[in-house]
């Protein structure tokens, strides 16, 4: 008779080295992991906040150009393109004051808001995003105005 040289299977020592050896990796890879996503939604929050910057400026120059703010039915696009209710003097002065309409999009590709004369900005208007949830009034929403007054 012949002996068996060759082992069948694992040993429980074995199947316990793999099983530490795979806990001690998920212990240092899932803190990232989950961090990873709330560095995430911070990014794309400040990213709004700073693209709001830009368009005030643009608003701000329509104004001193036109005279006045595009009104809430001409809304932001009045930036990129050239309202039909410009008239006269007004008409002659408008140009393009931003370069594309991709940047009247938030970060979650949501469309800003844009109201003039504001609500809460009644001598100006109110530039907002409805955050990564799209609703307008949510605790996400990130706007040229303190959250308390609205």
């Amino acid at each position: 008779m012949k002996k068996r040289n060759a082992r069948r299977g694992f040993t429980l020592i074995e199947v316990l080295l793999v099983v530490m050896i795979l806990a001690m990796l998920a212990a240092f890879a899932v803190p990232s992991i989950i961090g990873a996503g709330e560095n995430a939604k911070k990014k794309m929050a400040a990213a709004a906040v700073g693209d709001t910057g830009p368009i005030a400026t643009s608003l701000n120059m329509f104004k001193l150009e036109i005279g006045r703010f595009p009104t809430t039915d001409e809304g932001l696009a009045a930036l990129v393109i050239k309202p039909s209710t410009l008239e006269g003097a007004e008409g002659d002065n408008w140009r393009k004051f931003m370069e594309k309409a991709e940047m009247l999009k938030d970060p979650w590709n949501h469309d800003y808001g844009y109201k003039f004369p504001g609500e809460v900005n009644v001598d100006g208007y109110d530039l907002w995003s409805n955050g990564p949830d799209g609703q307008q009034g949510t605790a996400d929403d990130i706007c040229n105005w303190k959250r308390d007054t609205r």
